[in-house]
């Protein structure tokens, strides 16, 4: 523990000081009993006395006076404290087949419809910061993660469909907008210096077993991955880091027909690939068949609760302490003597 105003700390001193005064106060009441003959007749003229009870009420103040003084020096102590804080990035597909019209009015606005009631949701902890990417063939940081909620929707709502699905790049540019600004490598970065060079991409140290960061990704798709890199490939990356990624299938695995601009595409979703990613960081993996289900989904994720330590100013947790002990000596006081000390 430190303080903020250790200069303030000798005046604690005062309490043994008073703690002599008193003692030195109570040896001279001791003599001046002694001098009268009998001390049996001064017992019965003033009746039975609190006894070693009066000593209760001065101990206890002198108590609350210690709290008193350690919080005028204002301590500081390291505390863990309970937070719903992080950064969620919301990493939708935007692919082809997010036309599909199984999801009234079609799967990508159900999508944006839900992922905004979620972002609408946040309004009220400003801790929680939401970024938004999309991915089809590519990826693309659409809107940092920021805790204007406005700017969120907007970035939501210009989501357009495109063209393939790039589920690994969506992953690659989620963990790129949880590092951007820090002095951290982009995970971008390393993965293409790393293709350059023909070796794979080295993932950072690990976190100890069950601790996360305070970022989550909601990774929503209703396709199967066809570009590189391999989503499972970024598991490693992903935990490491303590990045937690739920997934989110939209359609079924046996897949359906679409027909876009008077092509017939076939899309199937790839659940075990999702699962996979889910598994693989500590998440779940969950499908949605309407726009309720999807709806529900969105609300059941966010933001967790993480245990933060940091340092904390405890001046109150001191007066409060000093407060209660003054309160109980007066009660003493009252119970014995009928007045306060």
């Amino acid at each position: 523990m430190t303080f903020l105003w250790g200069w303030a700390l000798p005046v604690v001193l005062l309490v043994p000081l008073l703690a002599f005064l008193y003692w030195r106060a109570q040896r001279r009441r001791n003599r001046y009993a002694l001098r009268y003959a009998s001390l049996s007749l001064v017992r019965e003229a003033v009746g039975k006395g609190p006894g070693r009870k009066r000593h209760v009420p001065p101990v206890l103040f002198l108590i609350a006076l210690f709290f008193m003084l350690v919080a005028l020096a204002r301590p500081v102590a390291v505390v863990t404290l309970p937070n719903e804080e992080g950064v969620v990035i919301l990493a939708m597909d935007v692919s082809g087949s997010m036309f599909a019209e199984d999801l009234a009015p079609n799967r990508m606005e159900a999508a944006k419809d839900a992922a905004k009631r979620f972002v609408e949701r946040q309004r009220s902890n400003d801790k929680v910061r939401v970024g938004v990417v999309a991915f089809s063939d590519a990826a693309v940081i659409v809107q940092p993660p920021t805790t204007d909620r406005d700017a969120a929707i907007a970035a939501i709502s210009r989501l357009r469909p495109q063209r393939g699905t790039a589920i690994g790049r969506g992953i690659l540019a989620s963990l790129d907008a949880l590092v951007e600004g820090s002095d951290a490598e982009l995970p971008s970065e390393s993965f293409n210096q790393a293709a350059r060079a023909g070796t794979l991409a080295t993932p950072p140290p690990p976190l100890p077993a069950g601790v996360y960061a305070p970022a989550t990704i909601i990774l929503l798709t209703d396709g199967e991955n066809n570009q590189p890199p391999a989503p499972l490939a970024l598991l490693e990356h992903a935990k490491n880091r303590g990045v937690r990624i739920h997934t989110i299938g939209v359609g079924t695995a046996a897949g359906t027909v679409l027909r876009i601009q008077g092509r017939a595409i076939r899309t199937v979703l790839d659940e075990a690939t999702l699962k996979a990613i889910a598994a693989g960081t500590d998440t779940q993996y969950f499908n949605a068949q309407n726009l309720d289900e999807l709806r529900t989904v969105y609300e059941n994720l966010g933001a967790k609760t993480i245990f933060r330590t940091e340092k904390t100013e405890i001046s109150s947790l001191f007066t409060a302490l000093a407060a209660l002990f003054a309160l109980v000596a007066g009660a003493f006081s009252l119970a014995y003597f009928n007045r306060l000390p």
